[in-house]
Order: C-alpha cells, then sequence, then structure tokens
C-alpha cells in the first residue's frame, strides 16, 4: 500500500490522480484503502512530495544457490502414440549455448507415463541431466498436477532459468508456476542471451514496433515461454544424460478435473503451418476468395501450406488459426512465399526463421523486400497465375 507522511495538507490532487478509486480524504489528510496497487500515479502528483512507493530491494536475496538451465519438455499424445514436440529441443539446443556461457548445467523435465522411451532422445539434444517424473497418472495434462511436479522439483534443485513452450501446455503451466513461485514470466521470447550471469530475455513489444529486452537479476528461477520454430535444433552425438527419477505424488485437487472422452480432428500434415517445409501466405493484396484459390493451387502444387497475414485474416479470407506473425504462427519452413503481403515487423518476426523468403508485392516500397530472398514487383494475382502455368508444363 502507498505510504503517506505528515506532510500531507490534504490538498486532495492525489485522490482524482489515482486510476482505482484507491484514495480518499478522511481529516483533512490522505488515506489509502486496500483497492491500492501501488502504481504510483499519485505519488508525481503530490506538491508536499508526501506520498512514497515501499522500500523494496534493501535486502537483496542470496542467488548464489540457484545453477542451471532448465526446459520443460512436453510430450504429445495424439491418443495412439506419443512423442516430444520438436518445440522442445530447439528449446534444448538454445538451452545448451545459455548452461555454456553460465559455465553450468543444462537440465530438461519431462512429466507423463513411459518417458523413459524418450531419455536417449532428450540427451541427444545436449541435455546434461533429466529430472523425470513418470507414472501413469501424468499421462493426461492436468494443470495442478503438472504445476505441483514442476514447482516441487524447482525448489529441491534450484535452476537458475526454466524455459516452456509457448504451446497449450506451456502458456497454461508455466505462469501457474512463476506466481506460485513469486518469480517474473516473459511471454513469447524471440530471443535469450546471457549477460552479466541475467538471463536477458528479447520479446516484441508496443504491438510489434520494438524489440524488448527484459531481465529480473534479484528472483530466481529465471522463466520465459518460448514459440516453436524460433531456435535451430542442434544434435550432438554421443551425447548422453543422467537421469533424475521424481516419485511425486499428484495433490488431491488435481482429481478436481478429469478427462472423460479425448477426440482429435484428422489434421493433414501439409496443414501444419509450424510442421510445413513450403509456405504460401496470402495478404491484403490477394483481395479475394478467388486470389486465395490461386494460393491454395500453387500450395498444393508445391506440398505445402496455406497461411495469412492478419490483414487477410480480418478480411474473412482465412481462418483465425492460418495467421503467420507474432498474434499467429511462427513458422520455419524451407521456402516462404508471401503473396500481397506488405511485410510490417509484426508479420515478419513470424517467418524470420525460414530458410528462402519470397516477396511478392506491387509497391516496389514494400517492407517484405527488406527480408526476402528474392523479390517480385507485380500485382500477385496475376504473377501466380503465369507461375502455375510453368508449373503444370
Amino acid at each position: 500500500m502507498i505510504q503517506i507522511s505528515q506532510n500531507c495538507i490534504g490538498c486532495g490532487k492525489c485522490v482524482s490522480a489515482c486510476p482505482f478509486g484507491a484514495l480518499s480524504l478522511s481529516n483533512g489528510k490522505a488515506v489509502a484503502s486496500n483497492a491500492c496497487t501501488m502504481c504510483g500515479a499519485c505519488v508525481s502528483v503530490c506538491p508536499m512530495k508526501a506520498l512514497s512507493l515501499p522500500q523494496t530491494g534493501a535486502v537483496k536475496k542470496d542467488l548464489s544457490a540457484y545453477k542451471g538451465v532448465w526446459v520443460f519438455v512436453e510430450i504429445a499424445d495424439d491418443g495412439q502414440t506419443q512423442k516430444v514436440r520438436p518445440v522442445g529441443f530447439e528449446l534444448l539446443s538454445k538451452g545448451r549455448e545459455l548452461a555454456d556461457q553460465l559455465g553450468e548445467e543444462l537440465g530438461a523435465v519431462v512429466i507423463g507415463d513411459n518417458v523413459q522411451n524418450f531419455y536417449a532422445e532428450i540427451a541427444g539434444y545436449g541435455a546434461d541431466k533429466i529430472y523425470a517424473v513418470n507414472a501413469p497418472a501424468y499421462r493426461e495434462y492436468n494443470t495442478l498436477a503438472y504445476a505441483n511436479a514442476m514447482i516441487t522439483l524447482i525448489r529441491k534443485y534450484n535452476p537458475s532459468a526454466v524455459l516452456f513452450p509457448s504451446t497449450f501446455v506451456g502458456r497454461d503451466l508455466s505462469p501457474r508456476v512463476s506466481s506460485e513461485l513469486f518469480v517474473g514470466l516473459t511471454a513469447d521470447c524471440t530471443g535469450l542471451s546471457i549477460a552479466e550471469g541475467n538471463l536477458i530475455q528479447t520479446r516484441p513489444a508496443f504491438g510489434g514496433n520494438i524489440m524488448a529486452d527484459i531481465k529480473c537479476p534479484d528472483y530466481r528461477p529465471q522463466m520465459a515461454t518460448v514459440r516453436p520454430n524460433v531456435f535451430k535444433k542442434k544434435i550432438i552425438p554421443g551425447k548422453t544424460a543422467q537421469v533424475v527419477s521424481e516419485n511425486i505424488a499428484v495433490p488431491f485437487e488435481a482429481g478436481k478435473v478429469r478427462v472423460k472422452e479425448t477426440h482429435f480432428d484428422p489434421v493433414n500434415t501439409q496443414e501444419k503451418l509450424d510442421e510445413a517445409e513450403v509456405v504460401i501466405a496470402g495478404g491484403r493484396g490477394m483481395k479475394d476468395a478467388q486470389g486465395f484459390a490461386l494460393l491454395d493451387q500453387l500450395a498444393f502444387k508445391l506440398g505445402g501450406a496455406v497461411g495469412a497475414s492478419r490483414a487477410a485474416i480480418d478480411m474473412g479470407l482465412k481462418e483465425k488459426e492460418k495467421q503467420i506473425g507474432q498474434s499467429g504462427v511462427t513458422i520455419a519452413s524451407k521456402l516462404y512465399v508471401a503473396c500481397g503481403i506488405s511485410g510490417a515487423v509484426q508479420h515478419t518476426v513470424g517467418v524470420e526463421h525460414c530458410d528462402v523468403i519470397v516477396g511478392i508485392n506491387k509497391d516496389a516500397n514494400a517492407p517484405i523486400f527488406n527480408v526476402c530472398k528474392y523479390g517480385l514487383v507485380g500485382d500477385a494475382k496475376a504473377i501466380l497465375a503465369r507461375v502455375l502455368e510453368q508449373l503444370k508444363k
């Protein structure tokens, strides 16, 4: 709660400045209620300097006991087979790099049933230790059960950093863990590095107009989520890992949620943007459904998937799940063709890891030409029609 000194003269300026209605006047003095969030809006308007935020950080916590970079490795289950989500290998490869810079170990946390089948594969991407919670009760993802297991492991072994994938599971699990441990969490990072022993977490901010570097120097572990296809996978031949098995009981509260039935819709591999080797995407310049029909034809010829920019999604030309960019899917295909897409940073942040980018736009000054390897200036619909004619031959 905001602190109010005897210098208060009851002028009321802080009362009108408080966005939460947490301040009022009583007996000629300002009084704060429990609605105060310590936002500090009142501090700057007080002419008597009578308001202040509580002092923090006077006693710094000893962080020397926190060592090691951890990666939560998610096991995907389609009802028939289990496999490690590829983003787990991407995070392990990046985690190996970060751990080497810190001179610490890289740990992989894997929770599930029969996870021993994946130990060798996980070790091959750089893990020094595998912290395994292996039991039938963990076959299905349960927020409370998984969060309890992660929190128990973190409190026991004190890692300095924990990385999660920005998947449905990772986005659900990581904030539950961070709030329980009372540490920060940076979401949807596009870059990770080390500076002065701290994890520097880079992500787009202010609508993607700037890239913000975020660090948490006073608390451990440092936590972040990372989208799939942001980092490259790197196999280390012959790498082995020590397995640390932990028996962690599922808390009683987890029983409040039970999976009664699971249904998986069949999905053509070519429709998965994050796994496709070729992606053809359209933007506002494709104009209508006929324009996107050309994209479908080209994708079919090249064995690829079709995506869209946010502008095209807003026009109703594609479903929301086909959006590529900061607020959509991040891809790392071998070939990416952007048709009628201007190339705003909110879009290009989702395709910057593609091997070859081709841009087609009638505006020669479109930003997409700053990031593509090959650029074609002209009407995208006319150019695609000619390309399709050549492919038919």
